[in-house]
């Protein structure tokens, strides 16, 4: 670096230092605000929903073989067959949109297409069954069907189109591949692999079970009273597994990949928290942008009202089911049936943390044509249900 730019940067440093506004109320809180959510974050997703998804991620690259990968997920796989597993798996998971980051990292590693590889991104969080039933009891039903339709075809479209738009690139990252997986057999036999990652799955799903609303059907209370003893049973069978099927090679390169796989993603996930918790607070706190901008700026039906909720949402952090008592209350101040659709299409989804993660995944430009098709589709969906429901 030349020592005009280290310069430069050294002056912004002192600068921003100098000028810092630590006597305005509302920097300080919005700085309170950065801490109070990474404090929350550290605490109710690191330990119950990153780390289990590191280690899931950390199984696909070590003992899912490429050849798995490609006979479902590759760009010679069955289209058809692709997308449909890729955009139904989140009413599996159950996950936010940074905890679905190793997993999408995980297979996109071991050669999975873009296309397939994206939808499964964007379903990991947007296709909770929980999060969509409570949206059409809570919201009314009508959101909760949209969100559900919009979800699918979202998953698969935007996976559609980015596979399109970067097509020549998929060719060439895939050039070398011409063997024929669609016969390949696996090194240890589907009756082993599939209780194992079941078994973490069913981890991940059950320890982070929320409390659901008292107007939910009982099968929900029933599961989250016992969510810890499922927990446990879903533990106990994973050791016995790791015991008799695995050795000490296997588990060590297991742990090595789950370790990279925290260290390339954990920083920027919490530098994104901080930020997003600076510039918009938490569930009802506010952070440097006074949260009655928003309000004022999503009423109606109009282009503008639908695309800043869809780009609002896209930046904001939404933890697993918390949208929607924000879309509640933000529909109580005014907010239109249209806008609030393209909130849960694009929010849940897409996130400031996630955003970095995925960079560094697969780059600026993928990223950036990502993210701009969730806000766009979205965008369009408000304007349509908008028009159709008010």
């Amino acid at each position: 670096m030349k020592e005009r730019y280290k310069f430069l940067i050294v002056l912004a440093v002192f600068l921003l230092c100098y000028f810092l506004p630590i006597e305005n109320a509302r920097f300080t809180n919005a700085v309170n605000e950065s801490l109070a959510l990474t404090k929350w974050y550290a605490r109710e997703h690191v330990l119950l929903c990153l780390i289990p998804a590191f280690f899931i991620a950390g199984a696909i690259v070590v003992f899912v073989s490429q050849a798995s990968v490609m006979k479902y997920f590759g760009v010679k796989a069955n289209k058809f067959l692709s997308y449909t597993v890729a955009s139904v798996s989140g009413s599996l998971l159950a996950v936010c949109s940074c905890t679905i980051l190793p997993l999408f990292m995980g297979i996109y590693k071991r050669g999975a297409g873009l296309g397939p590889a994206i939808a499964f991104l964007y379903s990991g969080p947007a296709i909770n069954v929980l999060a969509i039933i409570l949206t059409a009891r809570i919201l009314g039903w009508e959101l909760g069907l949209a969100r559900a339709i919009g979800a699918v075809l979202f998953s698969i479209v935007i996976g559609l189109l980015m596979h399109l738009i970067f097509l020549k690139e998929e060719r060439e990252r895939h050039s070398g591949e011409d063997f024929d997986f669609s016969n390949a057999k696996e090194h240890r036999p589907l009756g082993k692999t599939i209780p194992y990652f079941f078994s973490m799955i069913a981890i991940l799903v059950f320890a982070n079970w929320g409390k659901p609303p008292e107007e939910t059907h009982n099968l929900w209370w029933l599961i989250y009273h016992y969510k810890w003893w499922i927990t446990g049973f879903f533990a106990i069978s994973l050791v016995v597994m790791l015991i008799k099927w695995f050795d000490k090679n296997e588990l060590k390169e297991w742990t090595q990949q789950s370790w990279i796989l925290a260290l390339q993603i954990l920083p920027l996930l919490l530098g994104g928290v901080l930020a997003a918790g600076f510039f918009l607070g938490r569930v009802g706190y506010e952070g440097i942008i006074p949260s009655q901008y928003i309000t004022a700026l999503v009423g109606g039906n109009s282009l503008f009202a639908n695309f800043f909720s869809s780009f609002a949402g896209a930046f904001m952090y939404f933890a697993t089911l918390t949208e929607v008592p924000i879309l509640q209350g933000l529909i109580g101040s005014g907010m239109g049936k249209g806008p609030a659709l393209a909130l849960l299409l694009a929010g849940p989804a897409l996130s400031l943390p996630n955003m970095l993660v995925i960079r560094r995944a697969m780059g600026t430009q993928k990223t950036i044509v990502f993210v701009s098709l969730v806000v766009i589709m979205a965008t369009i969906s408000g304007i349509i249900f908008g028009a159709i429901v008010e």
